[in-house]
């Protein structure tokens, strides 16, 4: 009989997770101001070393444990493929990138607002996983599905919706996502 191992795949996923976690109950024991000063993006002076920081590190910032886990089970879900696809490195890079991309967009565009957690990064993701099973000489139609879907509801939601979600972070990380994968569509 085999012996039944479990064991730490995808470790930049995990990680981010985690990480994700810490900062959430740092949250808790600070009373909200470590991710007020650190973990969500909003118009800061360019002067203030710690915007740098922000543009990178609301990724990682959540409201409460509700928001925590809606992002995290997604990025769970989807995250452990792509990062077996394209490997822990690249992933490390696409979530990276996402982060300033989707900080830089929210600092430039939407100044009198705040802009924390991870769901550019789960769109990013969820796009990117999409790409998982495409090869070079063809575009899967769950690809397609999943872009069609996804990025439309957040168009229209964008459009007719005014809530606190924000769309425009959603789109960007599933445009990144869209990036991401056709640079890596040969890489298999």
């Amino acid at each position: 009989m085999k012996k039944l191992v479990i064991r730490f795949n995808a470790p930049v996923v995990l990680g981010f997770a985690l990480l994700s976690l810490a900062v959430l109950l740092l949250d808790g024991v600070t009373g909200g101001a470590s991710t007020r000063r650190l973990f969500c993006i909003y118009r800061s002076p360019l002067s203030d070393p710690l915007t740098y920081v922000r543009l990178f590190g609301h990724v990682l910032g959540h409201t409460g444990y509700s928001h925590y886990m809606g992002n995290m089970l997604l990025l769970l879900l989807v995250g452990p493929t792509v990062e077996s696809r394209f490997g822990s490195r690249s992933t490390l890079v696409f979530i990276l990138i996402t982060a300033l991309v989707t900080g830089v967009v929210h600092y430039a565009f939407f100044p009198g607002s705040t802009l924390l957690g991870a769901s550019g990064i789960v769109f990013m993701m969820i796009v990117l996983s999409s790409f998982t099973d495409m090869k070079k000489d063809g575009i899967p139609i769950t690809m397609i599905l999943v872009v069609v879907l996804y990025l439309g509801r957040e168009i229209i939601d964008g459009i007719f919706m005014k809530d606190s979600v924000s769309q425009i972070t959603h789109i960007v990380g599933g445009v990144c996502g869209l990036i991401f994968g056709f640079a890596g569509r040969t890489k298999k």
